[in-house]
Parts: structure tokens; C-alpha cells; sequence
């Protein structure tokens, strides 16, 4: 077969709901002033009036344009963008314009706001950081050095409106992203790493910590004599206000939906983004608009067009005559011949995301996951790509599914969840049935079907952090753990005539359960071959011969069953990985 990088695959994509419906858009990162709203766009900035309408779009550079901010008196937005290939800070007149590069370092250069008399821009980088921290710096709107305000660690802040005090985030929020572009913390999180905001008085450089216990605290806005910023503490990211005087922070929207994302302060109000759409909080009122906006551009990305798709090949699978070959590439499935013929798009749904696809064994279907209807279901569709596909719906709130095994008779897949559920479906009736749900995350299980499709071995996380050998009946439903779990026992396999059930075992695994813990990476972990003996009078492989006297009658053939299974190890050992080789060693003691 021709090496799949040499191959070149062209689809059809489009994205025809969101062409179709102009009112589906994901705005971000929004700033206004007295009249108008900028925000970023498909890469690019836009302009709205407050009241909302269509928008117009600012920008058009080739990289990504972002962070938008208003200098105080309204004429001029200071911006995150990539114009020369490197992400320094821009300005440009708030009408439009041409842009002016003010910062030339190498490292990225993020806008965080304005000094309140305008005459200075306050960015953030890593420019002087030794690890993974950014500081805040000012810089001259005309360009210049910029300056680095006296504080150590600093991720955003605003100044108070004398320009005396600014309140600010020491931290990112454990994102250690060079981006920079979203604040990306763990749902929820309250480790060491959340966020959290300080009053710094320039003067003598005391600092006062805003109240809280472990919540996320970001965006902060000094307005008056009052400080705003966005909090998880009580539920969702949402809006909260500190006046310097209570004990605590007073949360001024309710929020019972997504996350509010962003949020910017200007005149006479806050505006946010929240779920793609853009609101406006009015300080007067305590209430919360949204704003209307119509997008009406050439947008390239939404246009039916082909796309080459030779670099996002990904989960291959050989048809079993080896024949063909089948790839899921961007969206699709699509199989290749490994001599002549077509490529065949088994799929052909631009707009809909088709994943992990699998061969059967009597070569006539190819399983996969799709989301057409809206969550994911297991299509089955002939491998010709002729007919419907057979359509199964999923049960469970599982968002993904993880690699579909067949069974050898064509009848059944075996897959698993992010929900950590391992299931077998019945193709024929569509009956749906949860095998097992691990105890901790892992991407797909390691799962092995017997010769005879009446049995599935697979692997389990114990307590201890060891995996567990265990077997599942289809006929009785019933799961038996066959390893003790004093080992970390791998790799199922059955031998074809479903007498044996070959596993690995490492008795030396433990000190690397930790996972980040780096202490045991110099420790080498060894695997050893052993075999299940299933059947009740079959002998071991590892069974001395016997002399002719006593040689045993020819057996007769016996069911595999779980309640007769004898572990026996095999003379072979798999040696440690070597760090120059990918490849593992097998040799016979």
C-alpha cells in the first residue's frame, strides 16, 4: 500500500447552517465607547453602534486581530495582532484606518488597556520572565520602549481613575498558554493556579487583596470608586462588584447560562460576551441588553469549497482482504485503494463530524461516529458506499465516543465513552448494552474479542492504580476479574481457537501510577508474557511433553468459561523501552 502521507485527499466542505443563518455567530472580546462597539471576528475587528445593526469590519489582516481597546477619549483602539508574524500591540483610529505597529519585541505583546489619561497603553508579556508568568508594561501610543510597571507577576489589571492604584490578576489562571487569547483554566478549578486579584498602591506599593476564598477572579475594571470583575464563585462565570468597603463581593447579574467569557468597562456601562453573543450591563439601571448584531461580509471559511485534507488523516483501519484502507479526514470517512481505484467519501457530509472508523471482518461495512442529528450516534454504512447507513442512536449523556472493535462474526462493536462506560451493541436489533464504567479516565480501553464473539476481554483500573484482566459473557452478562490485581495486567488477546487468553503482566509498575510525577522517569518498567488457560481440559502450552506411555488421549473440544481459567506464565519477557528506540525487544528465557 502507498504510504497514506503520499496520498492526497480533496473533500467537499461547507458549512451550510451557519451560511445559511446569519444570526449564528461566536463575537469576542468586545470594548466600546460612547457610540460604538469593537470586537473580534472570524480573525478580524468589527465595529457595531451601541443600539446594534450590521457591523463593519475594521481589520483584514492575514493573522489574527484581537483584544480591542478604547483609549479613554473614544478616537483611538489599541489591539492584539499578528500584521509582520509576530503578535505585537497595534493601534488604529476608531473610524478605521491603517493600522500602527507600537511594539517590535520578539515575544508576544497583548494589549491590556489604557493609563486614564490616555497617554499610555498597558500591555502584557514575557519578555523579562525566567518561567511561565507574563508583567504588565506601558508604552507611548506614538511607539517607544515600553516600561515595566513595578510588579512582579501580572496577567491583567485597570488603574483606579487617578491612576494611583490598579487592581490586578498575579495570575493566568495556570492557562501557560502563549496565546494568551482566552482565560483557559479547568472548569471550576480551585487549586494553586486560580486566579485571584490585588489592589496595588503605586506609591508605597502595599497591596490589598480583593475578598475571596479559592474562586477564579479575572477581567478586573476599576469604575469609580468601585472595582468589577468576573468570578466563578457562586456557579458560572458572571459579574460581581467589590466597593473596597464590604466584606465580601456583591454579584450583579445572575447568571444560570454559559459563562460570561469577557467583559470590558466603558461609558456608562459594561459590556461582556457571553455564549458568542454580546450584552451590555448598564450601570445605571443594573440591567443587561443584548445586542443585536448582523454580520453581512465575504467570509471565505463559509463558502462550499474543497479542501485538501492530506494533513488531517487520522485513524486508519486496513479492510480485511487488505485491499482497501479507510481514514477518517477532516469530517469524513473515506477509504483508499492500495493499488488502483478511487478513493471512495463514504460519508460525503460537509458540516457533520465523522470519526473513528472501523472495518468489519467479513469485509462488507465500515462502522464510525457521527454527530448528523445532533449528538453522536454509531453509523454503519457498506463499505461500497452504496445505501443508507444504518443509524444507531446512543444512550447516556456521553459526549464522545472512543474506538469502535467489531466482533469476529460481523454481529456486534464494542466501544467506549468519555463517561469512562465501556458498551457492546447488538448491530442486527440495535440493542444497546453498558458492558462496564472504569475508575479512572482513559482514552479508549483495551479490548479483545473471543474467536467465537461470545466473549470480550478487556482491562480496568483497580484502587491501587493497577489495571485488572477481566471477561464478559454476552450469553450471561456477567463480568469475573481474572487477575488479582497485585500486578498491572495489559494487552488482551485470545488465541484463535478462544482455548488460550494471552495477557501481559509488570510486577515492577507501581512507582509510576503517579503520572506528571517525574521521579520515576528514569525507572525502567518490565512486562512479562502470561496465558489464561480457558477451557477445563485443555492442558497449558507450558505443559511439559509427555513420554508415549503417558501421553494424554487426544482431548476433545471444550467452551472457553471464565470459572475455569488458569493464569500460567510464559518463558518471554518484553524489555524495558529503550529512550534512543521506540521499539521494544521479545526474546525467549
Amino acid at each position: 500500500m502507498r504510504p497514506a502521507s503520499l496520498i492526497v485527499f480533496g473533500v467537499f466542505a461547507a458549512l451550510p447552517t451557519l451560511a445559511a443563518d446569519s444570526s449564528v455567530h461566536f463575537l469576542e472580546k468586545p470594548a466600546m465607547n460612547k457610540s460604538g462597539i469593537v470586537f473580534s471576528y472570524a480573525g478580524d475587528l468589527w465595529t457595531v453602534p451601541r443600539s446594534g445593526g450590521v457591523a463593519t469590519r475594521l481589520t483584514s489582516g492575514v493573522g489574527f486581530e484581537t483584544e480591542a481597546a478604547f483609549s479613554p477619549d473614544g478616537s483611538t483602539i489599541a489591539f492584539t495582532g499578528e500584521y509582520d508574524g509576530n503578535v505585537d500591540i497595534f493601534t488604529i483610529p476608531a473610524g478605521g484606518g491603517v493600522p500602527k505597529r507600537i511594539t517590535y519585541h520578539p515575544d508576544a505583546d497583548r494589549v491590556v488597556g489604557w493609563s486614564p489619561d490616555g497617554k499610555r497603553i498597558v500591555l502584557r508579556s514575557n519578555r523579562d520572565s525566567f518561567s511561565r508568568f507574563t508583567q504588565l508594561y506601558t508604552v507611548d501610543p506614538n511607539g517607544g520602549f515600553a516600561e515595566a510597571l513595578p510588579l512582579p507577576m501580572a496577567c491583567t489589571g485597570a488603574y483606579s481613575p487617578d491612576g494611583k492604584r490598579m487592581v490586578y490578576a498575579p495570575l493566568d489562571g495556570g492557562q501557560f498558554a502563549t496565546g494568551f487569547t482566552n482565560f483557559v483554566s479547568w472548569k471550576r478549578y480551585r487549586g494553586g493556579e486560580a486566579s485571584y486579584l490585588w489592589i496595588v498602591n503605586f506609591s508605597d506599593l502595599a497591596i490589598t487583596k480583593v475578598p475571596r476564598t479559592d474562586s477564579n477572579d479575572i477581567n478586573p475594571m476599576w469604575i469609580g470608586d468601585k472595582i468589577y470583575f468576573l468570578s466563578d464563585r457562586q456557579g458560572p462565570m458572571t459579574l460581581w462588584m467589590w466597593d473596597g468597603k464590604s466584606k465580601e463581593p456583591k454579584k450583579v447579574i445572575e447568571n444560570n447560562g454559559k459563562d460570561i467569557s469577557s467583559a470590558s468597562a466603558g461609558p456608562g456601562g459594561i459590556v461582556y460576551e457571553q455564549f458568542g453573543g454580546i450584552y451590555i450591563y448598564d450601570l445605571a439601571t443594573n440591567k443587561s441588553t443584548k445586542v443585536d448584531v448582523q454580520i453581512a461580509a465575504d467570509l471565505a471559511e463559509v463558502r462550499p469549497h474543497f479542501q485538501n485534507v492530506s494533513r488531517e488523516i487520522r485513524n486508519a483501519a486496513i479492510s480485511p482482504n487488505g485491499v482497501r484502507a479507510v481514514f477518517e479526514a477532516h469530517g469524513e470517512i473515506l477509504t483508499v485503494p492500495a493499488d488502483k481505484g478511487d478513493i471512495r467519501n463514504l460519508t460525503n457530509t460537509p458540516g457533520v463530524m465523522e470519526r473513528t472508523p472501523s472495518w468489519s471482518p467479513d469485509g462488507k461495512s465500515v462502522a464510525y461516529f457521527s454527530d448528523e442529528s445532533g449528538e453522536y450516534a454509531l453509523h454503519v454504512k457498506p463499505q461500497s458506499g452504496e445505501g443508507d447507513a444504518r443509524k444507531i442512536p446512543l444512550a447516556g449523556n456521553s459526549a464522545f465516543y472512543f474506538d469502535p472493535k467489531w466482533s469476529p462474526d460481523s454481529t456486534h462493536i464494542a466501544f467506549s465513552d468519555n463517561e469512562l462506560n465501556l458498551w457492546d451493541v447488538d448491530i442486527a436489533n440495535a440493542k444497546l448494552t453498558k458492558i462496564d464504567t472504569d475508575l479512572m479516565y482513559v482514552i479508549g480501553r483495551e479490548i479483545a474479542w473471543s474467536g467465537d464473539s461470545k466473549w470480550i476481554a478487556f482491562t480496568k483500573f483497580l484502587p491501587n492504580h493497577f489495571h485488572a484482566i477481566e471477561l464478559y459473557s454476552l450469553e450471561s452478562g456477567k463480568t469475573t476479574q481474572l487477575t488479582d490485581g497485585m500486578s498491572d495486567a495489559r494487552f488482551p488477546a485470545f488465541d484463535r481457537d478462544g482455548q488460550y487468553l494471552y495477557f501481559t503482566a509488570s510486577t515492577n509498575y507501581g512507582p509510576t501510577i503517579s503520572g506528571l510525577d517525574m521521579t520515576s522517569d528514569e525507572h525502567d518498567v518490565t512486562r512479562s508474557i502470561y496465558l489464561f488457560v480457558l477451557a477445563n481440559n485443555v492442558a497449558s502450552r507450558l505443559h511439559r511433553k509427555a513420554t508415549k506411555k503417558s501421553r494424554a488421549s487426544p482431548r476433545r473440544p471444550v467452551k472457553a468459561g471464565a470459572d475455569a481459567a488458569v493464569a500460567a506464565a510464559v518463558p518471554a519477557r518484553i524489555a524495558p523501552r529503550s529512550r534512543q528506540s521506540p521499539c521494544a525487544s521479545i526474546w525467549t528465557a
